[in-house]
């Protein structure tokens, strides 16, 4: 079959592609992040983009308006290339921005005091660079090569076995005799052995930094971090560019086993090295020096980052390859670090929870308390903790990326130009956007926020719909229901900012698959919401959500405000204090191990308790009984 040309606009890239390869796919090899949700099955209408030249098949979608139409409108999706074609992508088909700082980089300048308050961990980072002023061999003292170094090592980290490669050993003499026997030893500790990982000549201790990833399905952070003190130099985030399989994992389980699980692992390595190569260069630091990368994610973007078989982990009865692998060569996998530099996969705890969660787990220190806590990591999965010092339960729900900001026609991430908060004030609806700029959509945080005044204004209902007449901001867009929060004239990209019944009701059902879960998790352990001492809200937008806002819309329960605590990124945080400290990272094996999980798919009532919570904020008004809650500004 011949190949074909597609000029993408105005990106001026170009690439090749063979007939029948469609416009979404040619973008992903043109390295252009796009906007899309569905895994390429037509039905988020979000991969818009413009046929300048070329012909293509008709195929017309019932997501495109008729303008659109006659504009020339497409879905890359749905639209195979069959000839050359000039294709001009609108802004916003766009993922925005590729690769961006990443906000939360400030949350963690004060990590090392945090840390380092507690008593049980000592500064011990899992791969330091030890400096060896060896003596000299003599007569009297002609002990081998390897016996000289690996001696010095465990004089300076006290315990434990030492190893050491082959390759390294070869090289040894050289190294020794040709610097004076004043090297430096990169250590790496896989829990009970520490490997001497390399040695390069003269005092290069100084030189040793770190990565800490947090895996997420829809974005991935980053953070650069100092590994001889505790210290977070710089962060980036992107968005997941497995993305245009699907916007959760289940997709992208099923696509693997379409394509092959190589190329959705190639799509996740090529953003984690895209941060990497970022970070480094920003601040000078030679790829060399990094010597670890230290990740947490879910079980499935784990899997994808070794790129282990995931075909088991959707399939009864639900079996993942590993939840505790083994430390890595990072270069194994295709990240590009210190070629002897290690990756390490935190250990999770099941096929549906993973181990952003046992860095949660660890990160709030539940595992230590007495009183009952509860931890729910609100992202595409909802995965929900709780116990205490002498016993941990976990589930899983899938709530989909609506509360991050996907599934909602505006929704955008956590960007300059996204509305973080909707409030009300003099009666009337205001907002909020991230940088105070023209805004381009909302972020998780707004769109909580937004749902839970339109309620409290009663435009709408408690199904999410809109009431007739009593705002001028509902209106009939494209022949949908919405409520135009922001005209097209006043916003940063010139389209309309707006809210539809349908993205209402993504966000309805994202926060009753939570809520369900938290309940049923709570009733088989004979507790309620009265029994949780600690209630701890992880994710990505942690920090930001509105809590009244939140209680609002049911997403969370009507509890003393003074249990409920914003984590923020648990994952990055426990991953952190696993790559600082030995001991923390020795205890996220054992928090596995202590971790009972229960499967909502095997709870009969889960499907009653989750229909229950499809209403605002809840079809038992009981559980949420109390003061109306009104935004203020």
């Amino acid at each position: 079959m011949a190949d074909c040309t597609v000029s993408f606009q105005p990106h001026n890239k170009a690439v090749t592609v063979r007939k029948g390869t469609t416009l979404l796919e040619a973008a992903l090899k043109a390295n252009i992040t796009i906007n899309n949700l569905c895994g390429g099955d037509g039905i988020c209408g979000r991969c818009k983009m413009i046929i300048k030249k070329g012909n293509i098949p008709e195929e017309v979608s019932g997501k495109l308006t008729r303008e659109e139409i006659t504009r020339g409108y497409v879905l890359a999706c749905l639209t195979q290339v069959m000839e050359n074609l000039v294709v001009e992508i609108p802004p916003e088909t766009l993922a925005r921005e590729k690769i961006v700082d990443d906000e939360d980089a400030d949350r963690f300048k004060e990590f090392g005091q945090l840390a380092q308050a507690g008593d049980e961990f000592v500064f011990s980072p899992i791969v330091k660079k030890i400096y060896l002023d060896l003596d000299s061999p003599t007569l009297d003292n002609n002990t081998a090569d390897q016996q000289r170094v690996c001696e010095a090592v465990h004089r300076e980290i006290g315990s434990g076995a030492t190893q050491m490669g082959l390759k390294i050993i070869r090289n040894l003499p050289a190294i020794l005799r040709g610097n004076n026997y004043k090297v430096t030893a990169t250590v790496g500790f896989r829990r009970d052995i520490a490997e001497i990982m390399n040695i390069e000549p003269g005092n290069t201790a100084g030189k040793n930094y770190m990565i800490v990833i947090d895996i997420g399905t829809t974005t991935i952070v980053a953070h650069l971090v100092d590994a001889n003190r505790i210290r977070t130099i710089a962060a980036k985030a992107c968005f997941n560019s497995q993305g245009i399989y699907g916007s959760e994992v289940t997709s992208r389980i099923i696509s693997a086993e379409k394509r092959g699980i190589v190329e959705l692992q190639k799509l996740l390595i090529s953003d984690i090295n895209g941060l990497i190569r970022g970070l480094a260069k920003e601040d000078r630091i030679n790829l060399k020096d990094i010597t670890a990368v230290v990740c947490a994610g879910n079980t499935v973007m784990s899997h994808f980052l070794l790129g282990l078989p995931t075909r088991y982990i959707r399939r009864k009865p639900y079996t993942p390859t590993s939840v505790d692998p083994p430390p890595f060569r990072a270069v194994e996998v295709g990240i590009q670090i210190n070629p002897r530099g290690l990756l390490y996969s935190l250990p999770g705890i099941s096929g549906w929870v993973g181990s952003d969660i046992t860095a949660g787990i660890l990160a709030t220190n539940i595992i230590d308390r007495d009183g009952i806590s509860l931890l729910v990591d609100i992202g595409t999965n909802g995965e929900i903790i709780v116990g205490n010092r002498e016993w941990l339960v976990a589930c899983s729900a899938s709530a989909g990326p609506a509360l991050e900001g996907a599934n909602v026609t505006c929704g955008i991430r956590a960007e300059t130009g996204a509305i973080e908060k909707v409030y009300i004030k003099n009666r009337k609806i205001q907002y909020k956007t991230i940088g105070f700029v023209p805004p381009k959509g909302f972020c998780g945080s707004g769109i909580i926020d937004l749902v839970s005044v339109l309620f409290n204004m009663g435009i709408i209902d408690r199904r999410g719909r809109f009431l007739d007449g009593l705002d001028e901001g509902v209106q009939e867009l494209n022949g949908q229901k919405v409520y135009l929060l922001v005209d097209r004239k006043k916003s940063g990209h010139g389209n309309h900012v707006f809210i539809s019944e349908s993205d209402i009701e993504n966000v309805i059902t994202a926060k009753a698959a939570i809520f369900a879960a938290m309940k049923i998790l709570l009733a088989r352990l004979d507790m309620s919401f009265d029994d949780v001492s600690h209630f701890y809200i992880a994710g990505a937008f942690g920090n930001h959500i509105d809590i009244e806002s939140a209680i609002s819309i049911g997403l969370i329960p009507n509890i003393d405000r003074n249990k409920i605590i914003f984590a923020g990124n648990t994952s990055v945080k426990g991953a952190k204090l696993a790559a600082y400290f030995q001991h923390a990272f020795n205890r996220v094996a054992q928090i596995r191990a202590k971790t009972t999980y229960y499967d909502l798919m095997g709870a009969d009532d889960y499907v009653e308790e989750f229909r229950k919570a499809m209403f605002l904020p809840h079809t038992d008004i009981e559980l949420f009984k109390g003061e109306k809650v009104w935004q203020k500004a």
